[in-house]
């Protein structure tokens, strides 16, 4: 067979780069001398990013399928456990502004849509949304854990994603990778990208190691694009004339004493002209200011950040990095997909830049192309699919400033202007005035944001939305008592049963999780 895919090319560590050799390396046996092997190239003088701390459940499937141990895991990358975000100052600013986006789905949602119901029955029993539907916000306030010492790896009493240290992460990814799973690792500078005559990518140039040729390249090489960019010219596509955020300043908290408690959500908190992140790890905290530079100065923005964290900050350094909203106008071309940074990248308001990495990584490591007749069948697959995917972000994060009844600063008056409102929110968000987000809007079967998460948001910001008109009475009315009166006790059952989560963290460091 000609033109077979053997040998996989990865331009660029960091996060990106290494779940992609990982969980290609793993998936596609490259200890086979007959099987696919894995090259990584990365520059000694280019650092990472390093502040997306914040995963998706997805990652638990991620590192499962690559081999590594939860309880590894979370000792080697500072790791924390992640039930959700808590949007604070968001709705009016006011003092008790605030309001859970967990990660469990309202309860029974495959049963029944519990949103109406809890719109009928809110004022009687005064929960919010998120309490009303589901017991995990209550874990998230108490500062409960989400699983117990004695819980297997990667097995909760509740849904759970992971904080954790972007840097130590990508260190823990490359030792595996190179020592478990075969991938070779270069550390070199590319000096230039070879390509056939029929426009595929041959081999690249680098600085110390000569000719690297390949089959498949992977573009992990963040902002620069080398690849997909570089070669290819492929269009940058905007997205600062819907979400305004141009820079975030973050800094490293440390903790007043060592069993301070740690936060089990991100704490999202809306300031004048954006909002901060607030992520707790064990040894620290990771905070920063994503803000519009058109609606404040540099200066303002690390005085607003460092009020923020207050004395206990004072000495800290902070980093600030240029955000360049938007995505590719297209992901894989040829031979070369852009992964990561090189494909797109927004303020990490519902921290989306991981799992969209692993997303892309999923694809090409479980339909790992055979030949180029096959690849051009999955590249535009991929595309279609990536293009999608960044729509459906884009309007989901700006669901969060279009809600606002703020109107104390321009950043939030702004947010609201209907021109910088996507097309198909604004008609999604009159049809949810009278008809609850459910299933039947969402019909891509991997849907990044689905019915749930809206439903999360708009309740918790008090969309005004009138249900009046469907039905009150009947069987749904009577599961929906039955679901409220569950979540009820599941809620006091939890926060009463569960372990504090710097307790569990502790245990972990000291003993372990069981192995699966």
């Amino acid at each position: 067979m000609t033109n077979r895919i053997k040998h996989i090319v990865i331009v660029g560590g960091g996060s990106a780069g290494w779940i992609a050799a990982a969980r290609i390396a793993a998936k596609n046996c490259t200890d086979d001398p007959d099987g696919v092997h894995v090259t990584l190239v990365e520059s000694a003088a280019i650092g990472t990013i390093g502040v997306g701390e914040g995963t998706w459940p997805t990652m638990r499937n991620t590192l499962k399928k690559i081999g590594i141990s939860e309880t590894e895991f979370i000792r080697q990358c500072d790791g924390a456990f992640k039930q959700g975000a808590k949007f604070v100052g968001w709705t009016d600013g006011t003092p008790q502004d605030g309001y859970y986006h967990p990660l469990n789905p309202p309860h029974a949602a495959t049963q029944i849509d519990l949103s109406s119901h809890w719109i009928r029955t809110r004022i009687k029993e005064g929960l919010d949304f998120a309490d009303a539907v589901d017991f995990q916000a209550a874990l998230c306030e108490a500062g409960r854990a989400p699983k117990s010492i004695t819980t297997p790896e990667y097995g909760g009493l509740a849904n759970y994603a992971y904080h954790l240290d972007a840097v130590k992460f990508a260190k823990l990814l490359s030792e595996f990778s190179v020592q478990k799973l075969g991938v070779r690792h270069v550390v070199d500078d590319v000096t230039s990208i070879n390509q056939s005559e029929d426009g595929y990518i041959s081999s690249i140039e680098t600085k110390l190691h000569g000719t690297i040729a390949g089959d498949l390249f992977l573009d992990c090489s963040g902002f620069a694009a080398l690849m997909i960019e570089g070669v290819y010219g492929v269009p940058f596509v905007p997205c600062n004339d819907i979400l305004f955020a141009d820079h975030a300043l973050a800094l490293q908290v440390p903790y007043e004493r060592d069993d301070a408690p740690v936060a089990t959500h991100t704490i999202s908190t809306a300031q004048d002209a954006g909002w901060i992140w607030d992520i707790g790890l064990p040894t620290r905290r990771g905070t920063g200011y994503v803000y519009s530079s058109n609606h404040t100065s540099h200066d303002e923005a690390e005085a607003t950040l460092r009020r923020y964290v207050g004395v206990i900050g004072a000495e800290g350094s902070t980093r600030r990095i240029k955000i360049r909203a938007g995505h590719r106008e297209t992901f894989w071309v040829k031979n070369c997909v852009a992964v990561g940074l090189s494909n797109g990248f927004l303020e990490p308001l519902e921290a989306s830049a991981l799992m969209l990495i692993e997303t892309a990584v999923d694809f090409v490591a479980d339909r790992l192309p055979e030949n180029r007749d096959s690849m051009t069948v999955l590249s535009k697959q991929f595309n279609a699919a990536f293009t999608h995917h960044w729509e459906r972000i884009i309007e989901f994060l700006k669901l969060h400033y279009v809600l606002t009844k703020r109107d104390d600063t321009a950043f939030w008056r702004d947010n609201r202007n209907p021109g910088s409102i996507p097309e198909g929110l604004k008609e999604r968000l009159e049809l949810w005035r009278y008809h609850p987000p459910s299933v039947q809007d969402f019909p891509y079967h991997k849907e990044i944001f689905s019915w749930p998460s809206y439903q999360y948001v708009m309740h918790g910001m008090g969309f005004e939305a009138d249900y009046a008109a469907l039905p009150s009475s009947g069987p749904d009315e009577q599961l929906a008592k039955h679901c409220f009166a569950t979540v009820a006790q599941s809620r006091q059952k939890s926060v009463a049963e569960m372990p504090m989560h710097r307790e569990l963290l502790n245990k972990i460091n000291q003993y372990g999780l069981q192995p699966v």
